[in-house]
């Protein structure tokens, strides 16, 4: 049913204000926000189509200059921003040192960094005139390959070359395990080669969704100044959704990246 009304709402909405509807749309027939790109440059520009990419590298960039403003200003008793930034690592680092024990410092950097990006590229959906970059498979399945290639290179320096095929075979330690590895060899291939799916997959279909709500219930309460002097920001209580279900995405993605690099680390090392 809830699947129905929200399709009942994005058919009325098309039928009050269809331009609306079209502008900033990543995707024909999927609504979107006006983004900063599609404002200036028109939304069928040469720029428009790189809207992910752009907005991908302005998360970069931020990133990159707030973590050298903290560097260079590093202080023994540290400032707001940098006991702001001191805060964040430290947290992430006790979550992952959950996972991972005393091979978190080795992965922090890589899975810390994951997890705030996935998180800002998000968020930044939410900002007016923003777009989430994560509203594109290209991008979602760019950072899984990237997981998936990390985790195996994880493996191979680990285990070397004879333990990361031992470990594919399924670790076989017994007659009947050895006799099971052409089954077994096969299906764990697979496995692996699914992960960076489930991750791409996983990532796009929820920000999409998300961002899809938002800007469906943004263009009904345009929709209402046909009835009425000013517009409905019916849009506010699914900002506070937004946040959540994009925390929670951005922490599932490191989550599962931190188990794929977990299980390629040997068994005696692991500490659990």
């Amino acid at each position: 049913m809830l699947a129905f009304s929200i399709q009942a709402v994005v058919i009325a909405v098309t039928r009050f204000v269809p331009t609306f509807f079209a502008a900033g749309s990543g995707g024909e027939g999927i609504p979107h926000l006006p983004n900063l790109v599609s404002s200036i440059f028109g939304e069928h520009s040469v720029a428009e189509e790189w809207v992910n990419v752009i907005f991908a590298f302005l998360v970069a960039i931020i990133f990159s200059v707030a973590a050298m403003m903290v560097y260079r200003r590093r202080q023994m008793i540290p400032g707001p921003f940098q006991n702001f930034m001191e805060m964040l690592i430290e947290g992430m680092y006790n979550y992952i040192y959950t996972i991972l024990g005393k091979d978190t410092k080795q992965y922090i950097p890589f899975l810390g960094t994951l997890f705030f990006y996935i998180l800002a590229m998000n968020w930044i959906g939410m900002v007016p005139l923003g777009h989430s970059p994560s509203t594109s498979l290209t991008i979602t399945a760019s950072l899984a390959i990237l997981v998936f290639l990390y985790a195996q290179y994880t493996g191979l320096r680990r285990l070397g070359i004879l333990g990361y095929l031992h470990h594919l075979a399924g670790s076989p330690r017994d007659v009947i395990s050895w006799v099971m590895v052409p089954l077994l060899f096969p299906l764990h291939i697979i496995g692996e080669l699914a992960k960076p799916f489930s991750l791409a997959l996983r990532l796009f279909g929820n920000i999409t969704g998300e961002d899809t709500l938002i800007a469906v219930f943004v263009m009904l309460g345009v929709a209402l100044l046909a009835f009425s002097p000013v517009g409905v920001p019916l849009q506010i209580p699914f900002y506070f959704l937004g946040l959540l279900l994009s925390t929670i995405q951005a922490l599932v993605f490191t989550l599962l990246s931190t188990i794929y690099i977990l299980l390629m680390l040997p068994h005696e090392e692991e500490g659990h």
